[in-house]
């Protein structure tokens, strides 16, 4: 039996697992310390970070599908494989453009015009985020071609995500370490527990570290993943069994070759699953994204916590988060992929209600980042897993469909983030008391709020599970050299 048809080994699901272990370092790195790099350390007025976070969401966004159509329809590069090559591609632009963003301008002082620093960042962030999408995109995109079975597609995205929360507890492990390195230095304790311009060589070596570290991971997955050829075949007899194990939409009747169906990117857009699975991927990634970003924000200007707590209250999240992704695969078959996701959103829910009750936790901060970091790895899991039931046998076309998934998620964070920044009552780098509630409710709304909305969703997909319709598909033959397009009636007829 292929592999496409069976759980792979263990060291395949290391090594594809480690493809994303840079893109989640950064990504890491950028959600939880961008706005508190630009605006307590730089100094930068709210809506310069907000733009600057803009900028990259919206790049990130464009990118995605662009990128996800250009993997679908180019070869790659000679015999290395159209994913792989992609992935390299990123990896590169990541390497080339992270260490620049979360330094001090070159040749800037505190004279220079916020505007000129805005400027010299875009480019970078730019470029990153195009690196960040190739990557991303790329590696989604194999979990279909490399397995089959629903479960199978469960447990590679809960591995994935394993090393997702391992990325993540090493980025605040490390910034921890720095910070409490940096704070054996200076005996002045109000340096040591407000962030500014001091805390510049800080972010600078935790970007450093976290891309060599990066760097080698993904060196292990270049080597240790093998991309299939030929739409997964490797072979006459592989190909025979890979055609015994996937059911096609469309079957051919017995006096002509049996016909597979595929599905291209414009005949997605046709599809009401798409835009289920698309709304539930777009308020996961908000709830997630949104509350990693403003989690550093509250701890520091609500709660008043030492600068400290922005690396372990995050870490203990993702500690939580990385125990749960042990249960998922087992729930999952248990109870099914909709329920275990909505037991995720209760997590979430109880979170913001914990939050919104206690204006002035404290240390009990603690246990509700348990909740959050349980829920936020749960609902994530399942809602990859729910968009790689969706691709199904169409890996044809995965790349777009998971670039169009990202690109609702890029799009909604930056302008949720855009809006979130320009109606913060304060207007200057120098927080005011006004953003001791600004930041509690908002930890409240992107959290609790956004799980309703992502509740809503769930319940159409309950009621209308995900399926691929049979109107207009695009059908080719067994050698794929002939294509054309049916309605509903033809496939009836056909079947």
């Amino acid at each position: 039996m292929s592999d496409t048809g069976r759980s792979l080994p263990l060291l395949k699901k290391l090594s594809y697992a480690a493809g994303h272990f840079l893109n989640d370092l950064c990504a890491s790195m950028w959600f939880s310390y961008l706005l508190v790099f630009y605006h307590s350390v730089l100094g930068f007025q709210n809506t310069y970070a907000g733009v600057l976070l803009l900028a990259g969401q919206v790049a990130d966004g464009l990118c995605t599908p662009l990128i996800g159509y250009e993997s679908d329809r180019t070869p790659g590069c000679g015999t290395y494989g159209k994913r792989k090559t992609w992935h390299l591609v990123g990896t590169v632009s990541v390497v080339l453009s992270f260490a620049f963003i979360f330094n001090q301008c070159l040749g800037c002082d505190p004279t220079t015009p916020q505007w000129v620093s805005l400027t010299y960042f875009l480019p970078f962030i730019v470029v990153f985020q195009f690196g960040w999408a190739a990557t991303q995109i790329s590696h989604l995109a194999l979990i279909p071609e490399l397995v089959s079975c629903q479960h199978a597609k469960v447990e590679l995205t809960a591995y994935r995500y394993a090393f997702t929360v391992i990325a993540n507890i090493a980025v605040y492990a490390i910034a921890y370490l720095l910070f409490h390195f940096q704070a054996g230095q200076d005996d002045d304790p109000a340096l040591t527990d407000s962030l500014g311009p001091m805390d510049i060589p800080v972010f600078r070596n935790l970007s450093l570290i976290i891309l060599a570290v990066g760097c080698v991971f993904s060196l292990f997955f270049h080597l240790g993943t093998k991309e299939k050829r030929g739409g997964g075949a490797t072979g006459g007899e592989v190909e025979e069994e890979e055609e015994e194990e996937r059911r096609p939409l469309l079957v051919g009747s017995s006096s002509s070759p049996p016909l597979r169906s595929l599905l291209q990117w414009k005949c997605w857009l046709r599809q009401p699953s798409f835009y289920q699975v698309a709304v539930l991927y777009m308020c996961t990634r908000l709830i997630v994204n949104l509350s990693q970003t403003y989690i550093s924000m509250y701890l520091i200007n609500t709660l008043g916590l030492p600068k400290r707590f922005i690396a372990t209250i995050p870490l203990v999240m993702y500690l939580s988060g990385f125990l749960s992704s042990f249960i998922m695969k087992s729930l999952s078959k248990l109870i099914g992929t909709a329920m275990t996701y909505f037991l995720g959103l209760l997590l979430v829910m109880a979170f913001s209600y914990w939050v919104l009750l206690d204006d002035q936790m404290g240390e009990q901060v603690y246990g509700a980042a348990v909740l959050l970091g349980a829920g936020s790895a749960t609902i994530l899991v399942m809602s990859l897993s729910m968009t790689a039931d969706l691709i199904g046998d169409q890996t044809q076309s995965g790349a777009f469909v998971y670039g169009a998934m990202s690109f609702t998620d890029k799009v909604a964070n930056g302008a949720a983030i855009m809006i979130i920044q320009a109606v913060h009552p304060c207007h200057t780098s120098v927080c005011c008391p006004a953003c001791v509630w600004f930041y509690h409710y908002i930890m409240v709304l992107v959290t609790g709020g956004v799980a309703v909305v992502a509740a809503l969703g769930l319940c159409t997909i309950l009621i209308w599970p995900i399926r691929i319709r049979e109107a207009s598909l695009v059908v080719s033959g067994p050698q794929g050299q002939q294509e054309e397009e049916v309605s509903s009636d033809d496939a009836t007829r056909v079947n």
